[in-house]
């Protein structure tokens, strides 16, 4: 029986590592298992595949499921609490460890999407696919402090004014001495005061504050709206730094509308709860700021359960539930309940979720708008970062590192345009540009150019942002 099962189990790693090694070389699709990576399952994985996070490491995934059918690790993927529910021992074994943080469905994939996923994931771990592209860093933009010339310019003008004085004052001085040398009557000589008050010189001053005028208009004009390192306190205290940072969410998890549609989207508190129905005390503020996001959505953290009705409950009742909540949690940490420190913390969740016009607690979350264009400027996000395959930091700067979201970029016309002149169309493996420009893809083949631009492409043209 044993010599049985030990023939059994090296013909099972046979078998999956020629299937392995053909799918591979063959039929594998990393962009594809990259793509369903980020979509499905880099909420809960860590994307170095080597870390636990929500869930397990998945690199070795493949090694781990050796002593069982292909079929059953593709059914775990597909439906994990069906093959709990049969008593699959590997399941069960993962479900002890794991319990109760439940395993997402993802019935639609295909045996090739599973195939695609689990490729990726191996070249993740075993480094044979590396992180963020050269050519993705090599063009981010860099952000460079402008120097504030005002006052160097009024300073000249000031000279030019006192210059224009003294040769006004040498001109009528040597007309003066000229008609007296011939004999002639002199004018008489015109004082300053004259002179400054003279219809040239008020003219001239006029003319000049028109100018002046006019240039500080038009650039408080266009600075309208614009607001760089803009970097407002939202009602819950999110980090950036810990979730796309530490933990390596990606960003297309959250704001998956940026590889779909015009707009990035604002997460739902929906896409919070995927995680934050295990994960229930933060790294820093402890239960303090997740617990705002179950007071908005009506999630009771002391029963693991939704609150049916919760949208008409009282508010008395809501803050008996979470002055439990908080209390319970201070008695697990520190063995006793201060009540200044959880009235603050209930305070806390009232005045980030209600406000003059909703007094409400039940509902969505109001975060504080950092970027915003004008109305006449359109800007679709699908465009750049799925068809483009520009990196989010390039226009947001490096996010991940950020405790407190700031604007990074001026996102002014001039910023836009000179992005478009200096980086080039990524036409590998591109399906959108297959067709598209033929002759640019013949002098690229024939080496007489390097890359095409987005300003080659018609990127400068104004209908292109502009309705």
């Amino acid at each position: 029986m044993v010599l049985k099962n030990f023939t059994s189990r090296i013909f099972n790693l046979v078998i999956l590592s020629l299937l392995a090694l053909s799918v591979t070389a063959q039929d594998v699709d990393v962009e594809a298992g990259k793509t369903l990576f980020r979509n499905n399952c880099a909420s809960c994985h860590n994307k170095d595949m080597k870390s636990k996070m929500t869930g397990p490491a998945l690199g070795g995934v493949q090694d781990r499921w050796a002593d069982y059918p292909q079929e059953d690790l593709y059914s775990w993927i597909r439906n994990s609490q069906a093959l709990i529910n049969e008593g699959h021992p590997k399941a069960n074994e993962l479900w002890a460890e794991w319990k109760p943080t439940i395993m997402n469905n993802f019935p639609t994939l295909s045996d090739a999407d599973i195939a695609n996923l689990l490729g990726y994931i191996d070249g993740v771990y075993t480094g044979t696919i590396g992180g963020k592209p050269a050519d993705a860093v090599a063009t981010t933009q860099t952000k460079v402090e402008k120097p504030d010339n005002t006052w160097l310019y009024f300073g000249i003008f000031g000279i030019l004014a006192i210059l224009a004085i003294v040769l006004a004052r040498i001109i009528a001085n040597l007309d003066y001495l000229t008609k007296t040398k011939e004999g002639e009557e002199p004018p008489a000589r015109k004082t300053l005061q004259e002179i400054l008050t003279s219809k040239s010189v008020v003219s001239f001053a006029i003319f000049a504050l028109v100018v002046i005028g006019g240039y500080f208009t038009v650039g408080k004009a266009i600075d309208l709206g614009r607001q760089q390192d803009y970097a407002p306190e939202q009602p819950i205290k999110f980090s950036h730094a810990t979730h796309a940072g530490l933990n390596k969410i990606d960003c297309n998890y959250c704001h998956d509308g940026a590889r779909r549609s015009k707009h990035s989207v604002i997460p739902a508190a929906n896409t919070c709860m995927n995680c934050h129905k295990a994960i229930k005390k933060g790294s820093t503020y402890g239960t303090a700021e997740i617990s705002k996001i179950f007071a908005s959505v009506g999630f009771n953290p002391n029963t693991d359960a939704y609150i049916n009705g919760y949208e008409n409950w009282p508010k008395d009742s809501i803050e008996r539930v979470f002055k439990k909540w908080i209390a319970d949690n201070q008695v697990a940490d520190n063995g006793t309940v201060d009540e200044l420190a959880m009235n603050k913390e209930w305070n806390g969740i009232v005045e980030s979720l209600t406000g003059p016009e909703d007094p409400n607690i039940a509902g969505p979350i109001e975060w504080v708008r950092i970027h915003n264009l004008p109305d006449h400027v359109y800007f679709n996000h699908s465009q750049h970062v799925t068809v483009g395959k520009i990196e989010c930091q390039q226009c947001h700067g490096a996010v991940e590192e950020m405790e407190v979201v700031q604007q990074y970029a001026p996102l002014s016309m001039g910023w836009c345009i000179n992005c478009h002149r200096q980086t080039e169309v990524k036409f590998a493996e591109n399906e959108y540009y297959e067709n598209y420009f033929e002759k640019y893809h013949e002098e690229i083949k024939e080496g007489t150019r390097s890359g095409v631009t987005v300003e080659d492409i018609g990127g400068l043209g104004c209908q292109k942002c502009h309705y």
